[in-house]
């Protein structure tokens, strides 16, 4: 009779609270490795479960997963988690261990979860036991009593030099050079011995002749991107052309600019939503609301106009620099306070989209490095038809403790989304706002 095979060893995975709200379907990526929840995670999860921001939406839909995988065993010995899937367990609080209580003196959540940590990894010495934390604080803590530990990393992308890569340059001939500069059909791609991917943008080189271009996946030519003039702003380096060229383009229903402080991302956005207002009924601004210094918005006085008016700020800089661009009195200033009076140009704070479907609609999110991957796909899902989503943003400016450059949402989108007909990538990479802005950016 055969024996039944064995199960091989295993890891065991203790999670903290941070990699549930960030991902509350994290449980199912551990593959065949067992997950511990310490039971103060649980009371942690439950300050969580009111509001309505994303991570109180991923406590509730956690808190009802929990819910679903019933009986005492998962609080005894494991609950499985389904076919190929490991086993999860609620684990009681431990009593604080001497590598505790020494260098830590005081009983919070985050030495409850090391306590928990290290007493399986004493009971369990068979499988190794590892810290899954997205706070970077905790894994230097955990680290320092013997524990192993690591950033949730399903969520992470794994090509981000390529995201972050300058555009495609190409060395070819001058007739070439001539060619798509005469030829409304383009180059073959086959003729510069490239494969591009639909959008990619490209800087065609020969001597001191060059041209900048852009993969078509319509008509499978790379054909020639030239510098468009949108409401007074024009594109002042080879980037922010390639990202006029996505903004102005209407089969391009996706786009996500990202770069440091001062390149345009924000300006040429709005700009092009301007030049483009008759093709679309209404355009939004929005951006994540994130406060400063822990004051939330209940701290400022006023209605919640007043309220948000701090924090969508950076949003009418922008707006008053196209304004600026001309005359007070001319067409395009005048145009523009019609567009807000009527409300078909508005500023309006991202939990205010939850819920809505977003039709014929040009939508604008900056600073969309705060935002996680499922907060972005969320906003997506909201596009009805006819309307056009940019999302703009610097992936090293992050103000949450829990995103870094490789797992925000701004990286995630273009990650997933890199090949779409649909969509556009362009990483700006010159400063326009002053030389001193562009120094900061990149020297600070």
């Amino acid at each position: 009779m055969a024996k039944k095979p064995k199960r091989k060893a295993v890891k065991t995975f203790v999670l903290d609270t941070n990699v549930l709200l960030h991902d509350y379907r994290c449980i199912y990526n551990f593959q065949d490795n067992d997950l511990i929840i310490p039971i103060v995670v649980l009371e942690e999860l439950d300050q969580f479960k009111k509001g309505n921001e994303q991570i109180n939406f991923n406590a509730r839909k956690l808190m009802r997963i929990l819910d679903d995988i019933t009986g005492s065993k998962l609080f005894n010995g494991g609950a499985s988690l389904g076919k190929d899937l490991g086993k999860l367990r609620i684990e009681m609080n431990k009593p604080f261990p001497t590598e505790i209580k020494n260098p830590f003196v005081e009983d919070t959540p985050d030495h409850r979860i090391l306590a928990v940590a290290l007493h399986e990894k004493l009971v369990n010495k068979n499988n190794a036991t590892l810290l899954v934390t997205k706070d970077v604080n905790l894994r230097v803590k955990a680290k320092a009593v013997g524990l192993e530990a690591q950033d949730y990393l399903s969520g992470q992308v794994k090509d981000f030099e390529q995201i972050q890569k300058e555009n495609l340059n190409v060395e070819v001939t001058a007739d070439q050079i001539t060619s798509i500069y005469s030829n409304a059909q383009g180059l073959d791609p086959k003729s510069i011995k490239v494969e591009p991917y639909p959008n990619q943008n490209i800087i065609l080189k020969s001597g001191n002749s060059s041209a900048l271009a852009y993969y078509d996946a319509g008509s499978l030519a790379i054909k020639r991107v030239e510098k468009i003039k949108a409401y007074g702003i024009e594109p002042r380096n080879a980037e922010q052309a390639f990202a006029m060229r996505a903004l102005m383009d209407p089969e391009i229903s996706l786009v996500s600019l990202t770069g440091i402080a001062g390149t345009g991302k924000t300006l040429l956005a709005l700009a092009a939503a301007l030049a483009q207002e008759n093709d679309f009924e209404q355009i939004l601004l929005s951006r994540p609301v994130i406060p400063l210094q822990n004051q939330n918005m209940g701290f400022l006085p006023g209605d919640i106009n007043e309220k948000l008016t701090p924090y969508m700020l950076p949003l009418y800089d922008n707006l008053a620099a196209i304004k600026n661009s001309s005359k007070p009195t001319s067409r395009e200033a005048v145009h523009i306070e019609d567009l807000q009076k009527q409300n078909r140009l508005m500023i309006t704070p991202l939990a205010y989209i939850r819920g809505r479907s977003l039709s014929n609609i040009f939508f604008i999110v900056d600073e969309a490095q705060n935002l996680t991957p499922h907060e972005v796909k969320t906003i997506i899902t909201r596009a009805g038809e006819g309307t056009k989503m940019v999302f703009t943003g610097d992936v090293q400016q992050i103000d949450s403790p829990y995103l870094d450059a490789r797992s925000n949402g701004l990286t995630h989108l273009s990650d997933r989304m890199m090949g779409q007909p649909f969509f556009a990538h362009v990483n700006l990479v010159k400063g326009e706002r002053s030389p001193l802005a562009d120094a900061a950016g990149k020297f600070l």
